[in-house]
């Protein structure tokens, strides 16, 4: 079953006004310093531990706000200091802050304390999918007297939120015009610098990029076979809703087999916000479940990858960084434009041939990984996408976004580069 709603979490919003009131207070109180206080939805990594590594290169004091055992073993595997983000020391941590640097929303610091802080928000994915004020999905409340009027409470709260957000980066004007759309932010708080997640898509050359995402799928999974293709198959959040394209038994019979036949293994990353029963019904390497739980930033792992299969994923335009072949299976396309929206066409981005069903997509990987031509123009089409959307790709996004904070913020420290 799905872990989480906008309807849920909008009731909760609503339920914690008064600690908000009282946070505001306490911000307008303590004054703020030079730190950089960090934070992430996903865990530790995504474009917050890009940026944190050139900042504390540079010399800046930081921290890193965690909410799991998880999260504060993650981080101290990578030498980096925590703070419990929902504790009293995060409250100070964050209240104090010079910066603070989210991806995913406010409560990836402690959201009680942003008031008055240069707030930086990466995000995290380039918009397929309608997002923020441009989705009604946003605005869910439960279905109770008052809805419509909680609705547009829940509204005004994000608006105020958002304008916190003193910079948000942007991977082209493109996307740009969509996070100031979702955001109701103007051009000057949203540039465009590239998105420090996908540094690591163009940093190095290509043989050391898949080296190291090679080794990192086996670490958390187990040994490839000798010249296994690998497969991820990373579905998008439905809002709560279950994932209609989750296989049935003969569906895995079918895919299996090919994987077989292709000498090929499938990852499955389910979104972390959500959940379904993608196990096959008996059990088989050529399956490996990647969730959230085992890799909590999938970005790095994508250059070991050879083909993804996705729905509305941003990923479907990270991956033309590598020039990695994308099918899309999509049984809810029309009924997702309904009620969730895209910003343009879903056919501009996927193309005329989306699946309906498994049988069709495992017929495409057959053809696909069978016929070199066949990947060549796949893999042609998915990097033409990617130019689309991606200003940079010299892995130097973080640096950029680096030099905007601190022209915007605060001066770097003596002797920073």
């Amino acid at each position: 079953m799905a872990s989480f709603s906008f309807g849920s979490g909008n009731a909760a919003k609503l339920l914690r006004i008064p600690l908000y009131a009282a946070g505001r207070i306490g911000t307008v109180l303590v004054p703020r310093g030079r730190r950089w206080v960090f934070g992430c939805g996903a865990g530790v990594g995504d474009g917050a531990l890009a940026l944190w590594r050139i900042a504390t290169a540079r010399g800046h004091d930081a921290v890193w706000l965690v909410s799991s055992p998880r999260e504060r073993a993650d981080a101290a595997a990578l030498g980096i200091p925590t703070i419990k983000k929902s504790s009293l020391r995060g409250w100070w941590a964050t209240a104090r802050a010079g910066v603070l640097v989210v991806t995913h929303g406010q409560g990836d610091v402690n959201r009680y304390a942003t008031s008055g802080a240069f707030l930086v928000q990466l995000w995290h994915g380039i918009p397929l999918k309608r997002i923020g004020l441009d989705s009604a999905a946003t605005t869910q409340v439960p279905n109770v007297p008052g809805a419509p009027v909680l609705r547009r409470l829940i509204e005004l709260l994000y608006r105020a939120a958002a304008q916190r957000i003193r910079l948000m980066p942007a991977a082209s004007d493109r996307s740009r015009g969509r996070l100031e759309s979702a955001f109701a932010l103007g051009d000057s708080r949203v540039v465009v610098t590239g998105e420090p997640r996908v540094d690591v898509l163009s940093s190095g050359s290509s043989q050391e990029r898949r080296a190291a995402a090679s080794a990192l799928l086996e670490e958390v999974t187990c040994a490839l076979p000798k010249d296994a293709r690998t497969l991820l198959y990373a579905p998008t959040w439905r809002d709560g809703a279950d994932d209609p394209a989750i296989p049935a038994a003969d569906d895995w019979v079918r895919l299996i087999a090919l994987l077989e036949k292709q000498n090929a293994v499938l990852f499955v990353r389910s979104h972390p916000l959500g959940a379904g029963g993608y196990q096959p019904p008996l059990p088989s390497a050529r399956v490996r479940m990647l969730g959230s739980d085992l890799l909590a930033d999938v970005t790095p792992a994508l250059p070991g990858v050879d083909v993804l299969i996705t729905d509305y994923s941003s990923l479907a335009y990270d991956v033309g960084l590598l020039g990695m072949p994308v099918l899309y299976l999509a049984p809810d396309a029309e009924e997702y434009a309904r009620t969730r929206g895209f910003y343009g066409r879903y056919e501009d981005v996927a193309g005329t041939d989306v699946a309906q069903d498994w049988q069709t997509v495992t017929d495409q990987l057959d053809r696909l990984l069978s016929d070199e031509g066949a990947f060549t123009a796949r893999s042609a089409v998915s990097s033409t996408l990617s130019a689309q959307v991606h200003a940079y790709r010299d892995g130097q996004n973080s640096d950029r976004v680096y030099r905007a904070i601190c022209a915007r913020a605060i001066p770097a420290p003596k002797g920073a580069r």
